[in-house]
């Protein structure tokens, strides 16, 4: 992988607590101005690579580069040209927005008006709130804050963990917005997200399993790799509907989706509807359906194990 041509360099990665592998031979590149997503369940991996790319924490092996720096042998200049959010807010409770904002940028050697065009977009939506602590913001509140200090320095690459987790729908729409804007300045940005929907505002997704990585594409490309016919499940009872989904020798695999239990069947859905109505199920719909990335995540992670 070329080192100038990517902010983001990540060759073959492997990091272990003891006797579990956290990551196992993770390689991967994300370009200037490009949103590279990760995906997986908690225990993934994801945020020690997130710790690992920020100069946290030491790899066991492999090697990895951030704004063409060497994330071992050159940790300095990376604290220099990076922000990072951690999946816990983590500013000074006890500090106003106006405080932590200053704070930060007197770390990087810098001043809020240096670059307050950079973060206009998103301190507007706090600036009212200048005087009050951090402690008592909302959580979309507290994000658009951490967000204003990870680019308070203007760094070229902004490591995101999770950011919009527990943060109203609104909030998440309004963070995105700001991502957006910021990818279009010719920011990096690598975020993690439990929020499948939100993927599809990413250039490219990663997606892990037990710190193997198990493929990269676009959204859209993941989903046309499907390659399986995919139905929608309903009707009353829903638990036991799944348990017997399982055991109908022609469904490839069920999985529970909200309001519904999402279906790969070998056959059609009219056998599938019959199947379950002589078990007695009753207001049984079946609907063919296109496939999301948590379907394309399931497959491949059951194609893995």
């Amino acid at each position: 992988m070329a080192v100038l041509e990517n902010n983001i360099v990540v060759e073959g990665i492997s990091k272990s607590y003891g006797m579990a592998k956290a990551l196992d031979n993770v390689s991967f590149a994300a370009s200037k101005g490009e949103i590279f997503a990760l995906i997986g369940p908690d225990g993934a991996g994801k945020s020690t690579l997130f710790r690992i790319l920020t100069t946290l924490i030491l790899p066991d092996s492999g090697s990895a580069y951030v704004a063409g720096f060497d994330v071992v042998k050159q940790f300095k200049e990376i604290r220099k040209n990076v922000g990072y959010m951690p999946g816990r807010f983590s500013l000074y409770q006890d500090l106003s927005v106006k405080e932590n904002l200053t704070l930060f940028a007197t770390l990087f050697g810098t001043t809020i008006f240096q670059n307050k065009e950079l973060i206009a977009p998103i301190y507007k939506h706090i600036e009212r709130f200048s005087d009050r602590k951090a402690s008592d913001l909302s959580g979309g509140m507290k994000q658009k804050l951490a967000l204003c200090c990870a680019l308070i320095h203007r760094p070229d690459v902004l490591f995101l963990d999770e950011p919009t987790t527990g943060v109203d729908p609104v909030s998440r729409r309004e963070f995105w917005d700001m991502l957006l804007a910021l990818k279009c300045k010719g920011v990096t940005i690598l975020v993690s997200t439990p929020y499948m929907d939100e993927t599809r505002l990413c250039d490219r997704v990663a997606l892990l399993k037990k710190g193997k990585l198990l493929t990269i594409d676009t959204p859209e490309g993941l989903k046309s790799k499907f390659g399986e016919k995919l139905y929608a499940v309903r009707g009353e009872n829903m638990g036991a509907i799944l348990i017997s989904l399982r055991k109908i020798r022609c469904v490839r695999s069920a999985f529970s989706f909200g309001d519904s239990h999402h279906v790969i069947f070998g056959g059609e859905p009219d056998q599938l509807l019959v199947e379950l109505l002589q078990q007695g199920f009753t207001n049984v719909q079946i609907t063919s359906i296109e496939p999301g990335i948590e379907d394309c995540y399931m497959k491949l992670a059951a194609e893995n194990d």
